[in-house]
């Protein structure tokens, strides 16, 4: 049985310093670190993540400063941490003092997952409704986007340039969200099948 570290940070700016000082002081010497550096994106790329997860074996214990290194979600944490229970695999958050080998620990995991499945039935109705009000007042089902295919096209390519994603949205006077939006889909439109 071996024991692994995941920690993460969000930007390039932060340290895993302070996640690993907090490991080593709860008494906890790891196997293994595997270390991201990732932004808050649910679903973003976490290559250290897909490598911890294929080190770790049943009757292993991963450990992390906060149940929020799992994911950025509560449904991706909820996921996670179903994955590896079933896998075999103990976690430890030592802030919230969940340990999955404990009744306690799987009743905290048991109660994640019901909570994400209602966010996820909750957020269904709400763009059910939505939808509907919009039709109900003759507009279409969905809105229309902030920026037209050529707006698009040149905020795309300026960002490629480096232009920063907050000086972007105040020149097209459109949110940060907008603007990560517009790119995402253009790299998902990009992506060429295998």
């Amino acid at each position: 049985m071996s024991t692994a570290a995941y920690v993460r940070v969000s930007t390039g700016h932060q340290n895993h310093t302070q996640q690993r000082d907090t490991i080593t002081n709860a008494g906890i010497t790891p196997d293994r670190i595997f270390t991201d550096t990732a932004s808050g994106r649910t679903g973003s790329d976490r290559p250290g993540w897909t490598e911890c997860l294929g080190w770790l074996r049943d009757g292993d214990t991963l450990v992390v400063v906060a149940v929020d290194r799992l994911g950025r979600s509560v449904k991706e944490i909820a996921t996670a941490l179903h994955d590896l229970t079933t896998k075999g695999v103990t976690v430890r958050a030592l802030r919230e003092g969940v340990d999955t080998s404990t009744a306690t620990g799987r009743a905290v995991v048991a109660i994640m997952a019901s909570v994400a499945e209602l966010e996820l039935e909750l957020g269904n109705e709400r763009r059910t409704a939505a939808r509907q009000a919009r039709i109900a007042r003759g507009l279409p089902a969905t809105c229309p986007p902030k920026l037209n295919t050529a707006q698009q096209q040149r905020l795309v390519r300026l960002y490629e340039q480096g232009e920063p994603a907050q000086e972007l949205a105040a020149m097209f006077g459109v949110s940060r969200r907008t603007v990560f939006r517009t790119i995402n889909r253009h790299r998902d439109q990009t992506v060429t099948p295998c």
